[in-house]
């Protein structure tokens, strides 16, 4: 297979260890082309790992990693080259508060390319279009809403036509009517700009309807890949319990408290 017909990722006998202890084992995960993949699970259980593996933070410590079909790169100078092509949405978003809405767009394409500033203009105002946001470009984080900052930060990490877009909990502080507006927005431009979208979460009931692809992870390892309809029709124990939010069964509560945040 060349990298023109690999998958956007593909994880084989994936290993990641954390402070000498193993977060996750025997990971094998592939990721078409032009998809929506959710990862879920409970708090703790190695999501925002499997993370830090695909954007290069953390190596395997055993196992491969490929984003379109090349190895994840461990050299300082080819990880920042790789990551280039990986837009990331963090929870926090990450706007800097002393740059207005337009100039944390901008921040990349200032960052990473030497285009001119009309172009780098024009290309924000492109990005803020694709989220609605237009109109907001000389306001400022503060006086933004939850669901606006998280609008800005999605433009931003489109900032460099990425074609792989990580979403690590892209739901977190917002109320359902902002969080219908994030989902119908990842689902829109994943569709219009041939991304391929991968949404880290536990907010099971708003991400399903857009995926293609479901993942739960759990206990260390993964213990569900298949299509929503599948997963909302499994009867494996551990599954349902996370799906109903059940306090008692195969994922131990105090298990999850130790483990690491994700």
């Amino acid at each position: 297979m060349t990298p023109a017909d690999a998958p956007a990722v593909h994880l084989s006998g994936l290993r990641l260890d954390r402070g000498g202890r193993t977060i996750l084992r025997d990971i094998d995960l592939t990721v078409p082309r032009g998809s929506i993949a959710a990862v879920l699970g409970p708090s703790g259980s190695g999501k925002s790992t499997m993370l830090a593996a695909l954007t290069g933070e953390l190596p395997p410590a055993a196992g491969t990693v490929e984003v379109f079909g090349q190895p994840v790169p461990h050299r300082s100078r080819a990880l920042l080259e790789m990551r280039k092509g990986i837009g990331v949405l963090l929870q926090g978003n990450g706007l800097l508060t002393d740059l207005t809405v337009a100039e944390n767009v901008a921040l990349p394409l200032r960052t990473h390319t030497k285009l001119p500033d009309v172009l780098i203009r024009r290309l924000v105002d492109f990005k803020l279009n694709a989220v609605g946001l237009r109109a907001a470009a000389d306001a400022y984080p503060r006086e933004l809403s939850g669901g606006m900052a998280r609008r800005v930060a999605l433009a931003r990490a489109l900032a460099l036509d990425p074609p792989l877009m990580i979403y690590d909990e892209p739901l977190t502080g917002l109320d359902p009517i902002a969080s219908g507006v994030i989902m119908s927005l990842i689902q829109r431009l994943n569709d219009t700009l041939g991304l391929t979208s991968i949404i880290v979460t536990h907010h099971v009931h708003e991400t399903l309807p857009i995926a293609d692809q479901a993942v739960v992870i759990a206990n260390g390892g993964l213990v569900f890949s298949g299509t929503p309809s599948e997963l909302e029709a499994t009867s494996d124990p551990l599954v349902k319990q996370f799906l109903r939010g059940e306090p008692d069964g195969p994922i131990a509560f105090d298990a999850v408290k130790r483990g690491e945040a994700a």
